[in-house]
Parts: C-alpha cells; structure tokens; sequence
C-alpha cells in the first residue's frame, strides 16, 4: 500500500508530505495506482520549481518506494506553493476514493 502522510502546522499550512510503500495493484512497469500516484506527486513537485523558482527539499528511496517533500518557506510564494500542493492532494484523493485499499493519505498535525 502507499501511504502519503501530509505534514500541517498549527495554521494548515502544509510544510511537508511523505510517500512510502508499493500500491501492489498490479505487477511492476503496469500498476496504475503506483504511477498515478507517481504522476502527480511528482508533478507537483515539478509545478513548484516551474512556476516558483524554488526547490524543495528533496528525499527518494533508491527503490522507488519513498519519496519525502520538504516544502520551502517563502511568504513571496506560499500561497502558489500550498495552491500546488493543494491540489496534488486533490488528484491524490480522487485516486485513493477509487482504489482505497492501494493508497492512504493520512494527515496529521
């Protein structure tokens, strides 16, 4: 299972998230949630050096199965930031109401 554990401040602003796990929907090179969720996280991440200019801070496992975003604080950019992450989280959701038992976000404070 992938488990996306989103990280918030006492404010809701979201400061980091966290993928681990394997979907284990089908077999590897054909896992639709593996690169569902693959796609859009790490759009995301794209999305926010694109359009932002800043990097986060970036941690994968060398397996494929972990992946750790420390967003950048930066009041200029931080409402494009967490509009981004936002709406990863979206596209995450839809992918976890229709395949719950391969992906779980969790949140936590």
């Amino acid at each position: 299972m992938i488990k996306i554990i989103v990280n918030k401040d006492q404010s809701g602003r979201i400061h980091s998230f966290e993928m681990t796990g394997h979907a284990d929907f089908a077999e590897h090179g054909k896992d639709l949630v593996c690169a569902g969720a693959s796609a859009v996280s790490f759009g995301a991440v794209n999305a926010i050096i694109s359009l932002t200019g800043k990097t986060p801070k970036i941690r994968q496992g060398s397996d494929g199965g972990y992946l750790s975003i420390s967003l950048p604080q930066s009041p200029e950019d931080d409402h494009d930031i967490q509009l981004i992450v936002k709406a990863m989280i979206v596209s995450l959701q839809t992918i976890e109401h229709d395949y719950g038992q391969h992906i779980k976000i969790i949140f936590k404070k």
